[in-house]
């Protein structure tokens, strides 16, 4: 989950890329590290026609990589990822971005990897995320958008093969799932559950769970949602896709509901199920819900949409749970401000189920709020 700065003004190139120590406009934990970039970057100016002196910060990242941009000589700009080798592994994002790369999607090229060192010079693919087009109250508007983002992700199912990815599997669900009380209850909240509750929570997590291995299983970005999603510069281009890196071979479901469900911005149920609805047709048509798909959902459209809210449900209880850790482990708390819409969108599914009763029920006593009416389908 990444964080975009609004790009600076800087004046434009005269001759050849200045020399000036590139890591001066931004700001490095140690020299050491500082040294190291310097180092790295210096070889590449020439080459790649850089200006060492624009570089600034791009976006800020929720894990320990950042981006920066710097621009050229071309009047066009760069990214630099600094991932220190000691806190995360890069090879992910290159193994991945090569399968997206060959599966036809507008992902950033790889110039130049550093993976001993932890740096990387990526193509930049604009300043602009999907989401900053978008206003709640406005869905018209984005309607379009999210047909594009549909077609995107349809794009990257359609080339997924199996034992190429690490599978989102039981054990891999259910680590997920723990954030939840682990870190967003007992951390944050301070909330010990008591016996009943717990065994409240784990029949919750049982039935989420065996929900989401029934899907079919594709190609899962991980991360699908409007801020990881650029605007193309070039008019009829596609969208851009970032953050990929947490890809891996799991439920069909997974996706769509991270984009209708996203983390930063909601939309009312009936756009909800309107852009779901059509995805689910262009996914049959495609070829990727029928005979390999147990459930019917190719068949049946209610059916696929239950399937998408427990599957959004296990991402909620995670992304609550990782957000509680960023703000008391890894002091970013700007996160956890958006921690209310994923208890909304817990609240809106378990209200609608009654197996999830009892879990409401729990969870509305910790959180001290009014259960929101049921939406769509009633309760089933």
């Amino acid at each position: 989950m990444s964080h975009p700065f609004p790009p600076p003004s800087f004046p434009p190139a005269a001759g050849a890329a200045v020399a000036t120590p590139s890591s001066l406009a931004v700001a490095w934990p140690d020299a050491a590290r500082q040294g190291a970039f310097d180092a790295w970057l210096a070889p590449l100016v020439g080459g790649h026609q850089l200006r060492p002196e624009t570089l600034r910060p791009a976006s800020a990242d929720a894990s320990f990589r950042r981006y920066l941009r710097i621009d050229t000589t071309l009047g066009t700009s760069c990214i630099v990822m600094d991932a220190p080798p000691d806190k995360e592994n890069c090879r992910p994002f290159v193994q991945v971005q090569r399968l997206l790369a060959d599966a036809g999607l507008n992902v950033p090229q790889i110039l130049a990897w550093d993976e001993a060192g932890g740096f990387m010079l990526l193509s930049d693919l604009g300043h602009q995320t999907l989401i900053e087009l978008f206003d709640p109250d406005k869905p018209q508007d984005a309607y379009a958008w999210y047909q594009q983002a549909t077609d995107v992700l349809l794009q990257w199912q359609l080339a997924s093969q199996p034992d190429v990815l690490p599978a989102y599997d039981e054990a891999l669900l259910r680590r997920e799932l723990a954030l939840f009380p682990d870190w967003y209850l007992a951390k944050h909240r301070g909330v010990t559950l008591d016996a009943g509750q717990q065994a409240t929570l784990q029949g919750a997590f049982d039935a989420i769970v065996a929900h989401n291995l029934a899907a079919p299983q594709v190609y899962v970005h991980r991360d699908f949602m409007t801020r990881n999603l650029m605007v193309p510069v070039q008019e009829g281009a596609p969208l851009g896709v970032l953050d990929f890196q947490d890809a891996v071979y799991g439920p069909i479901t997974y996706d769509i509901a991270s984009l209708m469900r996203d983390a930063f911005i909601s939309w009312e149920e009936e756009f909800v199920i309107d852009i779901t609805v059509r995805y689910w047709e262009k996914a049959r048509k495609a070829g990727l819900l029928g005979a390999n798909s147990a459930s019917g959902w190719g068949d049946d459209f209610g059916e696929f949409y239950r399937s998408v809210e427990w599957m959004g449900l296990q991402r909620h209880f995670k992304v609550a749970g990782i957000f509680a850790r960023l703000t008391l482990r890894d002091g970013k708390p700007k996160y956890l401000a958006d921690a209310p819409r994923f208890l909304n969108y817990i609240r809106a599914t378990t209200n609608r189920y009654r197996q999830l009763g009892p879990l409401l029920k729990m969870l509305d006593a910790i959180e001290g709020t009014e259960v929101p009416m049921g939406y769509a389908f009633g309760r089933v």
